[in-house]
């Protein structure tokens, strides 16, 4: 009995002090979560938003080459797909069929895609103001009073260079007075004032540029902006400004996406400084994005009138210029005149 009572008792030290061992190696309890490394943490990355942009070739495209790089760099808030055209008339096709979400396009255009889409495009922004100068090569022209008995060469005829000018002469009285022949092309034109065969043309950028580069007789002799502005003036036309390009954007994805379209607008606004600030390092990436020859660019942005114009401002700038081209001819706006609900009011 000694023997068993002898082994019951060590045997219940033992259990007591591995009990004592066990609760002394237990640690306090903790209001603290563990900490978690970055290697042992499972979080996935949050996936941005996708928006398709779409951009002409040309002035209305230059704003937005600040966004380009920095979604190339994945530092947009956003993540773009961004589609150059050549042509208007592709970027119409691909909004419409809901390729893209989003578009730099000409001022009148996005009226008249409004009006054949039923409502279903707005307005959100005016990107570029006038592009049009008058160029000369050989022909002292200092006012616009000069041009009385001239012939003015144009392109764009039954689009805004056509409308712009028409405003223009007729707010100075000289509708009669002066003759406008068009060409089809702006590159046709460009080269025939370059070769001496034309000496008065109304062009756009960037064949401004590429003309005064490659004729030394050659200048731009009026900026049309500045022109067209003096005309509404005259005309008290309200504030309107000669509006060539804007952005749109398709109504029902602007209504289910509004956080991440507005994150987009506000990085457009800064893109649109940064390419006035830093043309040089614009016009690299402007070829590097197929919108413009960087030579050719560097030299035509700070004629490009590239502005980032939004809210009420832009409602009441936009509606007086349309406004004055539904005057001219219905058909520029897409046959009548927007409604409200075609202007997009970001107020970031």
């Amino acid at each position: 009995m000694k023997f068993f009572k002898k082994i019951t008792a060590v045997f219940l030290s033992t259990v007591l002090l591995a009990a004592s061992a066990g609760c002394a190696g237990k640690p306090a309890e903790s209001s603290q979560q563990p900490v978690i490394s970055e290697s042992q943490s499972s979080e996935t990355p949050i996936e941005k938003p996708k928006l398709r942009i779409g951009a002409i070739k040309g002035p209305t495209g230059l704003g937005l080459l600040q966004v380009m790089e920095k979604n190339d760099a994945d530092e947009a808030d956003n993540h773009y797909e961004f589609t150059v055209v050549g042509s208007p008339d592709e970027i119409v096709s691909k909004l419409t069929t809901g390729e893209l979400d989003a578009a730099a396009v000409p001022t009148n255009l996005a009226a008249t895609l409004y009006n054949k889409t039923e409502g279903k495009i707005q307005l959100t922004a005016i990107n570029t103001l006038g592009v049009l100068y008058l160029v000369t090569n050989g022909e002292e022209i200092a006012d616009i009073a000069d041009l009385k008995g001239k012939t003015i060469y144009s392109s764009g005829q039954g689009a805004a260079p056509e409308y712009a000018l028409n405003y223009i002469l007729a707010a100075n009285g000289l509708t009669d007075d002066v003759k406008v022949e068009y060409l089809s092309e702006h590159a046709e034109l460009a080269s025939q004032v370059i070769a001496g065969k034309i000496s008065i043309a109304v062009l756009p950028e960037p064949f401004v540029t590429q003309v005064t580069t490659k004729n030394e007789q050659a200048k731009a002799a009026l900026d049309l902006t500045k022109e067209w502005d003096k005309a509404v003036a005259l005309n008290k036309d309200g504030s309107s400004v000669l509006t060539m390009g804007s952005l749109v954007v398709r109504r029902d994805f602007a209504q289910e996406n509004e956080e991440a379209f507005d994150h987009f607008l506000a990085e457009y606004r800064a893109s649109v400084d940064y390419v006035n600030k830093n043309p040089e390092k614009a016009a690299a990436l402007s070829e590097k994005y197929d919108i413009m020859a960087a030579a050719v660019a560097e030299k035509a942005i700070p004629n490009c009138n590239i502005v980032f114009i939004d809210g009420t401002e832009m409602k009441a700038k936009a509606a007086d210029f349309l406004k004055i081209l539904h005057g001219y001819n219905p058909k520029s706006v897409g046959g009548t005149l927007p409604k409200d609900d075609f202007y997009y009011i970001y107020t970031g």
